[in-house]
């Protein structure tokens, strides 16, 4: 069975977790090709939307810590480079992608799973999907941009709630929080997901990429340092052929027809 499946469809990358019967549970395998996936919709000019979701019951229950087990040998500065090198590489990988993903979050998100859908630039969450901040259960630190994304999206108080208890979140409560764009019935996560995905497709892929990249670094911006990467970014997508189209077809009083260059 292939852990996990990558399929284009039009312009657009369909990664799909399927280990169903670990709750899609990453291994270090496949957190590397998760990563590679990515790496490559990024660079695919043929791409220009993607859509991460999983099968079965979980969307991604977290890192697989099965067999694992701990290392005698184990020295000062060995967690920390597998924390730098495993998980936060893999949630730079979704912040960096120069393509839109959309999280389409179909069961239980956990851990590092909660922090790969929230990492997306934007959340369907199915009717059934939970969210669930589960490192203190396990007597663990929040890892994979965690404290890093959440405050961000929620708020430091709202944050530290959802990492202090580590109780599950329904969808309609992670929508309400702001974690999540939308709730649909499970039933119409995947099509909602391949309409989001078709529509972003269809777009100025680059002027998207920009926007993402200066929502992204706003987060840590002043408003200077914010203002000149705007201009700049602006500047930068007045050389490409779509930001030509979309003026000429406004001039013109028509649709644009967006190419992605």
């Amino acid at each position: 069975m292939t852990e996990i499946v990558y399929t284009v469809s039009g312009q657009v990358a369909y990664v799909t977790l399927n280990r169903p019967e670990a709750l899609n549970a990453i291994t270090p395998p496949q957190r590397d090709r998760l990563i590679s996936l990515l790496t490559e919709a990024s660079a695919d000019p043929s791409v220009r939307a993607v859509v991460l979701t999983g099968t079965g019951r979980g969307f991604c229950a977290g890192a697989d810590l099965r067999g694992g087990g701990e290392s005698e040998d184990r020295v000062a500065g060995d967690v920390a480079r597998v924390i730098r090198q495993g998980a936060q590489r893999l949630i730079a990988a979704v912040l960096d992608c120069e393509k839109p993903v959309i999280a389409a979050v179909n069961g239980t998100a956990a851990g590092l799973g909660a922090h790969l859908a929230l990492a997306c630039d934007l959340v369907l969450a199915a009717e059934s999907a939970r969210f669930i901040e589960v490192f203190v259960r396990r007597g663990l630190v929040p890892d994979g941009g965690g404290a890093y994304l959440l405050p961000r999206l929620i708020g430091p108080q709202r944050a530290k709630e959802l990492m202090f208890f580590g109780d599950a979140v329904s969808a309609a409560d992670a929508e309400r929080l702001g974690l999540v764009n939308r709730v649909v019935p499970d039933e119409e996560l995947e099509k909602t997901a391949r309409e989001w995905a078709e529509r972003l497709a269809s777009g100025p892929t680059r002027a998207l990429v920009l926007t993402k990249q200066l929502v992204n670094a706003s987060l840590d911006s002043d408003r200077t340092t914010a203002f000149a990467a705007e201009a700049a970014a602006q500047e930068i997508n007045m050389t490409t052929e779509d930001a030509r189209e979309g003026v000429a077809a406004f001039v013109e009083r028509r649709s644009p027809e967006y190419r992605g260059r």
